[in-house]
Order: structure tokens, then C-alpha cells, then sequence
């Protein structure tokens, strides 16, 4: 029992690996930190993106009088502005609700996105809109996170497929022709 005691004296005055030990406790909380913030920048840069790209289509689609461009051509335009959104074609869904400023109903307040676990849906809604009609104009984007098991990654809502959403809205009024 003596030398026990001595061993476990020894072991406790002993400062060989102090610096093993704080690593250990240390780096993998550093770890989750850069991975939650390595993946906030992606999605930050995502929503940037494809909110920007929302507002310029929305704006050529306000300017353009006369034209009312279907959603296939949106949808297009969208993912021509938008070159860092991977796979957009398949992953991006627009739908188009038209809103009435006199009796006022709420829209939707999902957003219809594209969930590649199941087959996928014809649009929801997609109506062009007579001559001053305010219109909703709502982009889905769905995406995998880049660290799905750490830190943000894990925290975020994602669908069967492990994507989550990313949504971007614009209003404009349907000009006169």
C-alpha cells in the first residue's frame, strides 16, 4: 500500500504532459469553432448569393414592361447569376403567389422547396399576374452542409436528404403592357 501511496505522490508532482492534457481538452473545442465558422461563411456567401441574384431577376423583370417571362426562364436566369450555387438547375425552385393589398391574405409561410428524397412536384404556383398585380416572387435553394456532424452543421433543420433551405423573397408589381 506504500508504494502505491508513493506512485500516486510522484504521478501527482509529476508536470510531464501538462501540455498533452491541455490539447486534449483544448482542441477539439477550437475544432468545433472553426468548423461552425467555416460553415456560417458558407452559408452567408449561399444566401448572399442567391438573395442578390433574386433582386436583380426581380428588378430586369420590373424594367422589362411588356415581357413576362415564365418560369423556366427565371428559374434560368436566377442560376446564370448565381454561378457558385452547385447543381442549381435541380436544386433551386421559384414559385410566383399573387398577393392582394386590398384584402390582404398572408402567403404561405413555407417556402415550397425541392426535396430530392421524393420525386419531384410540379410547381406549387407560379401565375404571371395581371397588369398591376403585386406579385411574391420566393427562391428556394436547397443545399448540403459542408460539415454535417460538427458543431453548426449538426444544429441546422435539414430535410431526409440532409439539405437544408435557403429562401429568398422579392415583391414587385406587375407593369401595365
Amino acid at each position: 500500500m506504500t508504494m502505491f501511496k508513493r506512485f500516486l505522490n510522484r504521478f501527482r508532482k509529476s508536470e510531464r504532459g501538462s501540455a498533452t492534457m491541455e490539447f486534449v481538452i483544448v482542441f477539439p473545442i477550437f475544432m468545433v469553432l472553426m468548423g461552425s465558422a467555416w460553415e456560417l461563411g458558407v452559408i452567408t456567401m449561399r444566401t448572399t448569393t442567391i438573395e442578390r441574384a433574386t433582386d436583380l431577376v426581380v428588378r430586369d423583370i420590373r424594367l422589362g414592361t411588356g415581357t413576362a417571362p415564365q418560369h423556366d426562364e427565371i428559374k434560368q436566369r436566377i442560376c446564370d447569376r448565381a454561378p457558385i450555387l452547385n447543381d442549381c438547375d435541380t436544386n433551386l425552385r421559384v414559385e410566383m403567389i399573387q398577393l392582394d393589398p386590398r384584402a390582404w391574405v398572408d402567403p404561405p409561410a413555407d417556402a415550397d422547396c425541392t426535396d430530392t428524397a421524393q420525386t419531384v412536384a410540379p410547381v406549387r404556383s407560379f401565375e404571371n399576374g395581371q397588369e398591376n398585380d403585386l406579385m411574391l416572387l420566393r427562391v428556394c435553394f436547397k443545399v448540403e452542409p459542408v460539415f454535417p456532424a460538427v458543431g453548426l452543421g449538426h444544429k441546422l433543420v435539414t430535410d431526409a436528404a440532409g439539405k437544408y433551405a435557403l429562401v429568398a423573397s422579392a415583391a414587385f408589381v406587375q407593369e401595365p403592357l
